[in-house]
C-alpha cells in the first residue's frame, strides 16, 4: 500500500507540475501579451546579426519617438512555426544603444537557433517586428570594410558594394554617421550603391530630419547591412573616410 501511495504521489506531482509551469509559460507569450489589444504586425522594424567575435546574437530595432515597454521575444529554437505567437516567451535582455541611441539592441548568447520578435508600445498599439531567424551557427555574419566610396561630387560621396555577395539578399541598409557616432542618415535601397543623401533609389527611410552636409576634412563611418529575407544580417560593411 505504501508503494501505491508513493505512485500516487508522484503522478500527482507530475500533473500539477506541468500544470504550473504551462500557466507560468503562457503569461510569457508573446500570444498572451497582445491578446485582445490592438496590434500592428510589422510596425517594428528589426534585424538581427552574430557578432564576429563572440558569435552572440545582436537583435537590432529601430524605436520610434515615443515608443515604450520594448521587449525581446524569442521560440526555443528554430522548429516551431513562426507565425504561432504562442511559441514566443519573452526573455529580458538589456537595450544597448547604437548610433548613440538612434537605434536600440538586444545582446543573448544562444546554442541554439531560433526565431525572435522585438515589440513595442506607440499610441495605444502593440507594434510587432516581422519573425527573425537567427542563423547565428549556420551563416554567422560576415564583417568587413569591403565598400567602394567615390567621392566625385564633393560632400555627396557614392558607396557601392559587391551585390548579394553571401546570397539570399532581400534589402541593404546603410547608415552615415559622424566622427561622434551621430546616425545622419539612415536608409533603405535594393540596390547596391547609395550616395549621401540622395534618396532616388531609396525605398525605406527611417532618418528623421534633413540630414547635414558633409563638411570637408572631416572623418565620417559608413555602415552597411545585407538583410536576408528572414531579417538575418548576413554581411556588415564598416567604413571610416574623410569627406571630400
Amino acid at each position: 500500500m505504501k508503494r501505491l501511495n508513493s505512485l500516487w504521489f508522484c503522478i500527482i506531482l507530475i500533473v500539477f507540475g506541468a500544470c504550473s509551469n504551462e500557466d507560468v509559460n503562457t503569461e510569457n507569450t508573446l500570444a498572451q501579451y497582445i491578446k485582445d489589444k490592438n496590434i500592428e504586425v510589422g510596425g517594428v522594424i528589426a534585424c538581427a546579426a552574430s557578432d564576429k567575435t563572440t558569435g552572440d546574437i545582436f537583435a537590432f530595432f529601430y524605436p520610434e519617438p515615443g515608443a515604450t515597454n520594448i521587449k525581446y521575444y524569442e521560440t526555443e529554437n528554430s522548429n516551431f512555426d513562426k507565425n504561432d505567437y504562442g511559441s514566443y516567451f519573452e526573455v529580458k535582455h538589456p537595450i544597448v544603444p547604437v548610433f548613440n541611441g538612434y537605434l536600440g539592441r538586444f545582446t543573448h548568447n544562444a546554442q541554439h537557433e531560433k526565431w525572435i520578435i522585438v515589440t513595442f508600445e506607440l499610441d495605444g498599439d502593440i507594434k510587432i517586428s516581422n519573425p527573425i531567424r537567427s542563423k547565428q551557427l549556420s551563416k554567422p555574419t560576415l564583417w568587413n570594410g569591403a565598400v567602394t566610396i567615390e567621392q566625385s561630387q564633393s560632400t555627396m560621396p557614392f558607396f557601392y558594394w559587391v551585390d548579394n555577395p553571401v546570397g539570399d539578399n532581400a534589402i541593404y541598409f546603410q547608415v552615415v554617421t559622424d566622427d561622434e557616432n551621430n546616425l545622419l542618415s539612415g536608409t533603405y535601397t535594393h540596390e547596391n550603391t547609395f550616395q549621401y543623401y540622395n534618396t532616388s533609389n531609396v525605398i525605406l527611410n527611417v532618418t528623421r530630419n534633413t540630414p547635414p552636409n558633409l563638411i570637408i576634412g572631416n572623418t565620417y563611418n559608413f555602415t552597411l547591412m545585407d538583410v536576408s529575407k528572414d531579417n538575418w544580417v548576413n554581411w556588415v560593411v564598416e567604413k571610416t573616410f574623410e569627406a571630400k
